[in-house]
């Protein structure tokens, strides 16, 4: 698929931006640790975001509901993948592990896709892909290992790592799934049906947890807490994600997880007052490289 320079620019944009929403998830999760029932949070984070997102995409949802439903056991997957496996075992994992491994378990979901991609639909992959993603990864291990690679031997795995583990695999599923079976409704449209579907698919596990006794407390942070994760992780990170899927394909979309390690140390530095060391200007710089190279087609294969 060529795209045209303004979707080419578009692309990149996307490309930069949506790691940052994405990133809002996470760090919510370590702000919130023990004190919000995970799946209750993932349950309430989807439902609202459903709510606000029929206002935007409401009209197009019911004008192709009966297609929609057509396409039901795909639906059911994505909100399986998306909204279940990623939504309440990454709040679980993040009461346990730290964001360095959370960063590094979520930087091999590239290398996920492109398996999936190849044992499932026998996607070629290129030489230039497959130098792009060692690229990036490096820069990301970089950043781990705050440039001495000793660091990487003292990482110790938690419980709460196969949690994540489990989370990425989702996502690069869900990724694949998302390009290989696509629908003719608007990519809004069918994100309220993925979210729907979702939402079931999280319901018997929200009742087991309140029988478990599990309450999530109603009061300002805890409002705030669901506010951000529906309209930043949720609605935008979400839909920028499947823009970038449908337009660039789920390998060169994987690549963006690599960016996340960079928003974080920045994200350190403003809000924390961590500094920036010369490591993370290095990584950022593969990074962004092995983007470029995985992301960037030869002149004599462009259209």
């Amino acid at each position: 698929m060529t795209l045209s320079p303004a979707e080419t620019r578009l692309a990149y944009g996307l490309l930069l931006l949506t790691p940052l929403l994405f990133s809002a998830n996470a760090l919510t999760a370590r702000w919130v640790g023990d004190s919000l029932p995970p799946v209750a949070l993932a349950f309430w984070r989807w439902a609202l975001t459903l709510v606000l997102l029929f206002p935007y995409a409401g009209r197009a949802f019911f004008a192709g509901w009966r297609e929609l439903l057509a396409e039901w056991r795909v639906l059911l997957l994505l909100g399986f993948l998306g909204m279940g496996v990623c939504g309440a075992p990454v709040y679980m994992g993040a009461r346990t592990t730290t964001a360095t491994n959370i960063g590094l378990i979520y930087a091999i979901t590239p290398i996920f896709i492109v398996v999936i991609s190849w044992l499932g639909w026998r996607e070629t992959v290129t030489r230039r892909q497959v130098l792009g993603i060692v690229l990036a990864l490096a820069g990301v291990l970089a950043i781990i290992a705050r440039g001495d690679p000793r660091v990487l031997l003292t990482l110790d795995f938690v419980p709460g790592d196969i949690f994540i583990l489990v989370a990425m695999m989702a996502w690069a599923l869900y990724s694949v799934i998302l390009k290989h079976r696509p629908s003719r409704q608007p990519m809004a449209a069918r994100f309220i049906g993925i979210v729907i579907a979702g939402v079931l698919v999280m319901l018997p596990f929200y009742g087991i947890e309140l029988a478990l006794g599990e309450r999530m407390p109603l009061d300002g942070r805890t409002v705030a807490v669901v506010l951000i994760l529906s309209l930043v992780s949720g609605i935008g990170a979400f839909l920028a994600y499947g823009k970038l899927v449908a337009m660039v394909g789920p390998q060169r979309t994987g690549l963006l997880l690599y960016i996340g390690p960079v928003y974080i140390a920045v994200l350190a530095w403003l809000l924390l007052g961590e500094r920036l060391e010369v490591f993370h200007f290095a990584g950022t710089a593969l990074i962004l490289g092995g983007i470029a190279l995985a992301t960037v087609a030869p002149r004599a294969a462009r259209g």
